[in-house]
């Protein structure tokens, strides 16, 4: 077997977030769907672009967020992306490095430019973010190294990735390396609405395809199309080795099997933006599975990393996780 060089190597959307407060009159001004991902078009960014208020720009995408977390908890980490030889993409590709993650992809040199996430925070701590995936849709399987992905303890996958279809082409190559080298492939359901573009197909990865599933409460009830959370729990029971559900301030569930963990939600003293909780759950959790830790420890890693990302504006850590995570777990 090849010898293990990243704890974790995630696949996404390489995409620079723009953050900015907005009130809700704003998201009904101009005709934005509160609390989900949209896609938009080129037109569409820069108008709204122009719309929003004052905002903060840093490197950003589900996966690239969750590697971010792994990075700071002192694991090793790999991002694969697609970005364009532009400002963004400098941008994107200086920040991921130096916070720690490896990141070998090589840019496009024409073509749409480097993705954004427009992302509008409501007083709520709510975000709303709409995506011109730009560049993004250029990924493809030629941008997975197979020999990288075999020398990943676990290979990282999020759900956006299966709307752009070279991108599709990618995320199949990946697990089928993966696979192959006897690795761990995990995968995370993104977003709601993703779910239900192709819910078919996510229910034949999640059956067999994915060791492990990352889902909040909504997207894994929209995956099987049943009335709450505990038949979505029955469903998911056995379709994969692994799922994580997290269900936001009642904390987290684990289940493997018949091993079924309850984590309670850590404490924060305010939500401010809940942008990120999901990814750097997924980053804890996935660290501390590479770190040997039992599952109700992973939880709570994850927990304690989500909790530390909503407790500010933007989706990547401000604190050293790892001293967090000492404080925390003792």
């Amino acid at each position: 077997m090849v010898e293990i060089r990243y704890d974790v190597t995630g696949i996404g959307n390489a995409i620079v977030d723009v953050l900015a407060h907005a009130s809700e009159e704003f998201l009904v001004e101009h005709a934005l769907n509160k609390g989900a991902m949209t896609l938009i078009d080129a037109e569409q960014a820069e108008q709204l672009y122009a719309a929003m208020g004052a905002g903060t720009e840093s490197s950003g995408g589900s996966a690239a967020n969750t590697l971010a977390g792994v990075a700071g908890l002192g694991a090793r980490g790999c991002f694969i992306g697609k970005v364009r030889d532009d400002q963004l993409g400098g941008i994107f590709a200086h920040d991921i490095h130096a916070i720690g993650v490896d990141f070998h992809s090589e840019p496009a040199t024409s073509g749409p430019p480097t993705a954004r996430c427009l992302i509008m925070v409501t007083p709520d701590a709510a975000r709303t973010m709409n995506t011109y995936l730009g560049a993004c849709i250029e990924l493809g399987p030629e941008d997975v190294d197979e020999e990288l992905i075999a020398a990943s303890a676990y290979t990282y996958l999020e759900g956006y990735l299966w709307d752009p279809p070279h991108a599709k082409e990618a995320f199949i190559k990946a697990m089928g390396a993966a696979r192959a080298a006897g690795r761990k492939v995990a995968l995370t359901l993104s977003d709601g609405f993703c779910v239900d573009r192709h819910r078919a197909e996510f229910l034949d990865l999640v059956e067999h395809h994915v060791d492990i599933l990352f889902a909040n409460e909504d997207e894994i009830i929209s995956l099987y199309q049943v009335a709450d959370f505990d038949d979505a729990l029955q469903h998911v029971r056995g379709h994969c080795e692994i799922a994580a559900l997290t269900r936001s301030e009642k904390g987290s569930l684990i289940v493997a099997g018949d091993e079924v963990h309850l984590i309670d939600a850590e404490p924060v003293a305010q939500v401010i933006d809940t942008t990120g909780a999901g990814d750097l759950y997924a980053a804890g959790f996935l660290t501390g599975l590479a770190q040997g830790r039992g599952l109700h420890d992973c939880g709570r890693m994850g927990g304690i990393a989500a909790a530390e990302v909503i407790s500010h504006m933007g989706a990547r850590p401000e604190v050293d996780l790892k001293e967090l995570m000492a404080q925390r777990l003792g």
